[in-house]
């Protein structure tokens, strides 16, 4: 059974402030619907105005929906918010804490909101700072703290009550590369040891590669896609051949010239897009037509590949509105 299921879920702005404005509306989320699963981690995707902070401000109750129903552990979390909102945790990278407690302070007073005995608020308090790596700010006033390091501290706050549900919203978005990794270290085993269900937006593509089972993509508020972030690269974009080309250049051009094949050339540098199955052949009519290469790499298709496309597709929408 699904740890969250979100059906038909819809949420509609009123654009006008006064009366007779009232009647427009902006829809942000269009009757979406998914579930997330137990151990699960869960992308959730799309262009800046898709709908993702939207969805996930219902989903902790911030955003009342217009209509459809979100239920938790099969409970619906209209009727039981409170009780439900004490397993589910919830970070952003770009949360602010109260800059005048301390460190240790902010994660204390979040370990008694969920009623966590002393001495295990303490040893789990010590585990999370040694853990992401903040022990030596633990006394330092959360306002005088760096970006990235008030990150870390709101990461620790989230996983203080070892929530069942986490929604992380650019969880790594101002941390440093090697603080970064390891907070991915950090997501994957919650998920794969703890078997705690993670339902994450980022815009760095690698990261969604590297964390999630399984990806949502939003436009325009309803989903375009559900797959595995290996199935959406295959989707959308082709494998990239380069070469380097020491004999037989101009049969090369002419033979992609001939397969209106896409590629652009630099000197004797060639790139050219393929299907991934198409490899092979190719390689095989460059033999035929006695072309030698002494470099050869190939680049295969990315989810950042993908979601270029989408962005590419959003902004010529938008030109051809503003046309008409």
């Amino acid at each position: 059974m699904p740890v969250l299921k979100v059906s038909n879920l819809i949420k509609t702005f009123s654009s006008g402030i006064f009366p007779f404005t009232q009647n427009k509306s902006y829809t942000a989320v269009d009757n979406i619907s998914f579930t997330l699963n137990k151990g699960e981690i869960l992308g959730l995707l799309g262009p800046n105005g898709a709908g993702k902070t939207t969805t996930i401000q219902m989903l902790l109750g911030t955003l009342t929906p217009t209509s459809g129903s979100i239920q938790y552990f099969d409970h619906d979390f209209a009727q039981n918010r409170i009780r439900l909102l004490n397993r589910i945790g919830y970070a952003s990278g770009y949360d602010k804490l109260p800059a005048r407690l301390t460190v240790t302070e902010n994660l204390d007073i979040i370990g008694r909101i969920y009623n966590i005995p002393s001495l295990i608020r303490s040893k789990r308090i010590k585990e999370l700072l040694e853990f992401f790596q903040i022990g030596e700010l633990q006394d330092k006033q959360t306002g005088t703290l760096s970006a990235g390091q008030a990150t870390r501290v709101i990461l620790a706050k989230t996983f203080i009550n070892a929530p069942e549900i986490v929604l992380l919203d650019e969880p790594t978005a101002s941390l440093d590369p090697d603080i970064a990794h390891q907070v991915r270290k950090f997501i994957l085993t919650q998920s794969k040891e703890l078997n705690t269900s993670i339902l994450i937006t980022s815009h760095n593509m690698d990261e969604v590669t590297e964390l999630c089972d399984r990806v949502l993509v939003l436009k325009n508020g309803r989903f375009i896609a559900n797959n595995t972030p290996e199935e959406l690269a295959h989707s959308v974009s082709k494998a990239r051949i380069h070469l380097t080309i020491s004999q037989g250049l101009e049969s090369a051009l002419t033979y992609a010239k001939n397969e209106q094949l896409i590629y652009t050339r630099e000197d004797n540098y060639l790139t050219i897009e393929l299907d991934e199955q198409n490899i092979a052949p190719f390689l095989l009519q460059l033999s035929e037509r006695k072309v030698v290469y002494s470099h050869i790499s190939i680049d295969k298709p990315t989810l950042e590949d993908y979601f270029l496309s989408i962005l590419s597709d959003t902004a010529s929408s938008k030109d051809q509105k503003e046309k008409v």
